[in-house]
């Protein structure tokens, strides 16, 4: 049987100004901030360990104590940078609840002082201390200490956003630690493409709670349904390396973010015809006040 031949500028194909371009894998993602300096910091405490077991058992106390309380802080302070790259990441979001920033930056004063004090003296300990307070918070800064994009949003509406996307965001925290079991990075990044189309979505309904009602059918039930999936792939494709059931699941990405990316680009319309709206409600008002904007004046010897 004969097929039909088709190609770009055959009759009856999208042009190229039909056809989305591709989207970038870096696009709308921040690069992790002072990372490097971050991991470094469990590894400052490193030497504290065989100090310790060359010291009397107080300085054993004091030095194991120290080490704790140092690593302790390396994580915290690790942690509050992640959550204040998705506070900066989100143009509507709350402050984190736990000022992790600067409670690293406390203990890591605390550690100083710990791991100095052993030799009875706490003058040194203690200016060790306020300076890698004082240089922890200039390294690293504050957390972030207000919300963000919320002013003038009922409450009530933002606290249903906020709860619907934090939702929204374990389902594909889930997503992700389910398809890195595959061992895949070809998957991994095609999961990640997903997923920055979803965030497109969470952004737009953050800008208008309103969307919320529209959106949250893809928020909950195709959302769900694409955890489930990915995670029942990704077992499976961890034991057979079933090359068709890849292909199925990445065709099921494919369908799930060209819903996604349609229904957003139909919040946005929606958003543009109630700003519409609102304009000639504006202008029809401003007819019957009888008020006009007032005509330019020449420039004088424009009628010379």
């Amino acid at each position: 049987m004969a097929n039909r031949f088709g190609d770009r500028y055959s009759p009856g194909t999208p042009g190229p100004e039909t056809v989305a371009p591709p989207r970038h894998p870096f696009q709308g993602r921040r690069p992790a901030r002072a990372a490097g300096r971050a991991n470094a910091m469990f590894f400052a405490p490193l030497p504290l360990l065989p100090r310790a077991f060359f010291s009397d058992p107080a300085g054993l106390a004091l030095t194991l104590g120290a080490f704790g309380v140092l690593i302790l802080a390396a994580w915290l302070t690790r942690e509050g940078l992640r959550a204040e790259d998705a506070w900066a990441a989100r143009k509507v979001a709350r402050r984190p609840a736990l000022p992790r920033k600067i409670l690293g930056s406390v203990l890591t004063g605390a550690g100083l002082l710990l791991a100095g004090i052993g030799g009875g003296d706490w003058l040194a300990p203690a200016i060790y201390a306020v300076l890698g307070t004082a240089l922890h918070s200039f390294a690293f800064g504050l957390d972030p200490l207000s919300d963000k994009g919320m002013e003038g949003i009922d409450s009530f509406q933002r606290d249903r956003v906020a709860r619907a996307i934090e939702e929204a965001e374990k389902h594909l925290a889930t997503m992700s630690e389910a398809i890195r079991r595959a061992g895949d990075r070809g998957l991994d990044a095609r999961v990640e493409r997903f997923q920055a189309v979803v965030r497109d979505m969470f952004r737009t309904v953050e800008e208008d709670p309103r969307d919320l009602t529209a959106a949250r059918r893809y928020l909950v039930v195709y959302l769900l349904g694409a955890r489930d999936a990915t995670v029942k792939f990704a077992d499976l494709y961890a034991r057979t390396r079933d090359a068709s059931a890849r292909r199925d699941y990445e065709a099921l990405l494919g369908d799930l973010e060209d819903n996604f990316a349609a229904r957003t680009r139909a919040l946005i319309q929606d958003d543009r015809t109630d700003l519409d709206v609102e304009i000639e409600v504006l202008r029809d008002r401003l007819q019957r006040e009888g008020i006009r904007p007032a005509p330019v004046a020449p420039i004088s010897g424009e009628n010379a």
